[in-house]
């Protein structure tokens, strides 16, 4: 354990941090997980409406600096793809 003050604190803001990145990730991966499911389905009324869900999480991500831009850009990418194949 740290015997300075600021790096005491800098270990409770980053505690902080984690914390939010991994909801912020975990809610961006569920968002994906339920597009793909309903793509490979073949549910052709819940693809639009999950693609634009995912996109817009995979958005929040990357301006809260969880995902980078071009990662966040990869996945998009990815996910358009499945939309295109599955239309």
């Amino acid at each position: 354990m740290a015997n300075i003050k600021s790096a005491k604190k800098r270990i409770l803001v980053a505690a902080k941090r984690q914390a939010r990145n991994k909801h912020v990730k975990s809610y961006t991966k569920t968002a994906i997980k339920k597009f793909t499911l309903a793509a490979n389905a073949g549910q052709k009324d819940a693809i639009q409406t999950l693609f634009v869900q995912a996109v817009s999480a995979i958005d929040k991500a990357a301006a809260k600096g969880v995902y980078h831009k071009n990662t966040a850009s990869r996945k998009k990418s990815q996910l358009a793809k499945m939309v295109n194949k599955a239309v």
